[in-house]
């Protein structure tokens, strides 16, 4: 997937050393974060909640959630096509960003529209996975068309700057949407996430300019014959995928198909699975062309099962440890309930402080630096670490914790957790990255950068499920149990460590 690039932006033109486009991104990507983050921050407690939210059980609350997310990356697929063949990278992140607004009003139009719940919030987190598909992956990619002739120096220090807008806006949208939302009404949360996408691409459009073309169809990407083809095949497979739903929802309307949300997200997981499995077989077989592309494919499958794992873990953030937060922690300060969703926003604040350590750390052993799979190993170690310290604390949990959230465990317990699982995170996601980047075969970058997403996808949705399972096991057990799968995993990178490393056949 990939779009021939407009020229980058000329030295003069730049801003403390960056193209001056490299702002209008940062802040589109700093609200669009906002705006995911600070709704995610209390979706599944929106769901759960019986009083004003949707009275759903933690387990069906739990497959929405993982459904969701899981959408929200796949989607990441779809919605590169269709940047790189139809409409270009900067014009998908706006109609993406327009979807997206769209998509968090109408959760909120029951404030307008009494007794329209269950529908708006159905369409409108489909309409925010739509969004997120199209804006995520490509206003990234105008972000690489900035520095398309510069040096991979500076090219680093732009994408670094980026990322801090991501956990500026991950850590911002917990507080502000979490806050109206847990004390005024859910509806308002949802609006303030609306208006953050809003803000995004008000300042979009306004700095647009500044991009100098980036992101724009050029070349042969542009020609009017190839866009036509395109067009044509996303209606198809547009239809197709209308068809299959109708079929699916007549059969389950019909009890020929005995399954609801639960039943749905755990298919939709064996699929992914299968599908990933075959797809690896294939290209492993017959998309290879010597040994060491068939060797370092193979160590991405194992990347990509490592992967599903600690984002299974790790985006449980959002749904168990979430409700752990708000069920079993006293988060009562000086007479004041600080609000459940702000603990969304301790992770943000981790990635701001530690990721310029990690980086130092990584440039400082240089030569000795660790390989990829004991760091992809430590990552997961770290991620299970972090579960025990969570049922550690768990086992201090008070008979009716639940019914006086002040008798529960302290705020550090799940804030020591997070830390553990930042690191993990920063050992793992980055180097993930960038190694699927060097092992892949130049043909195959676009493909296996996608299996890459999907893994997270995968693990998402896994999560969703997993969390699920908060009411019928007591905490402390959960959490030992993906601990110990977490950690073994972790331990498995580290013991095959010398043979996946043979595999790779030179790349670091």
């Amino acid at each position: 997937m990939t779009a021939t690039s407009a020229p980058a932006a000329q030295p003069a033109d730049t801003t403390f050393g960056h193209p001056k486009g490299l702002m209008t991104l940062f802040f589109t990507e700093l609200w669009e974060r906002f705006s995911y983050y600070g709704m995610r921050a209390f979706l599944i407690l929106y769901m759960t909640d019986v009083a004003g939210g949707l009275a759903m059980g933690t387990e069906i609350s739990g497959a929405v959630y993982g459904l969701y997310t899981f959408g929200v990356y796949a989607l990441a697929l779809p919605g590169g096509w269709i940047a790189d063949r139809i409409v270009g990278q900067r014009q998908a992140v706006f109609i993406g960003g327009v979807i997206i607004a769209l998509g968090h009003f109408t959760l909120a139009a029951p404030i307008f529209i009494p007794g329209s719940d269950l529908w708006s919030f159905y369409l409108g987190l489909l309409l925010v996975v739509i969004g997120t598909g199209l804006l995520k992956p490509n206003v990234s990619a105008i972000v690489g068309d900035l520095y398309t002739n510069d040096t991979p120096e500076r090219r680093d220090a732009g994408f670094s700057i980026y990322y801090m807008g991501i956990n500026i806006g991950a850590f911002a949208g917990p507080i502000v949407c979490g806050y109206f939302a847990e004390n005024v009404d859910w509806h308002l949360g949802f609006s303030l996430a609306g208006f953050g996408m809003v803000l995004g691409l008000v300042q979009y459009v306004y700095g647009t300019p500044k991009l100098k073309g980036a992101g724009e169809l050029t070349g042969e990407a542009a020609d009017p014959a190839l866009v036509s083809v395109a067009k044509k095949q996303l209606m198809i497979g547009l239809g197709i995928t209308a068809a299959l739903v109708a079929v699916v929802y007549g059969l389950i309307a019909s009890g020929v198909l005995a399954f609801g949300i639960v039943g749905f997200a755990q298919t939709t997981g064996l699929i992914v699975v299968v599908v990933a499995a075959l797809y690896f077989a294939y290209v492993i077989a017959f998309g290879c062309h010597d040994k060491t592309e068939r060797h370092r494919v193979f160590v991405i499958f194992l990347l990509f099962v490592g992967a599903a794992m600690f984002w299974s873990g790790f985006e449980q953030a959002g749904s168990s440890m979430n409700i752990f937060a708000r069920d079993f922690t006293n988060r009562v300060i000086f007479g004041w309930e600080v609000p459940t969703s702000w603990l969304q926003s301790v992770n943000p604040i981790f990635i701001i402080l530690l990721a310029p350590v990690m980086g130092m750390v990584w440039v400082k052993l240089a030569e000795k630096s660790p390989s990829i799979p004991v760091k992809f190993g430590f990552g997961l170690v770290m991620l299970g670490v972090g579960f025990l310290v969570l049922a550690w604390g768990s086992l201090y949990v008070p008979e009716g914790a639940a019914d006086n959230p002040a008798a529960g465990v302290a705020m550090t317990w799940l804030v020591v957790t997070y830390f553990f699982h930042t690191v993990g995170e920063l050992a793992l996601s980055p180097v993930g990255l960038s190694s699927v980047t060097k092992l892949s075969p130049h043909r195959l970058v676009g493909q296996m950068m996608g299996t890459w997403f999907m893994g997270a996808a995968l693990g998402n949705l896994v999560a969703g499920l997993v969390s699920g399972r908060i009411e019928s096991l007591p905490p402390e057990q959960l959490f030992t149990v993906v601990a110990s799968i977490v950690i073994g995993a972790g331990v498995l990178f580290w013991l095959f460590s010398p043979i996946i490393n043979r595999m790779t056949h030179g790349v670091k």
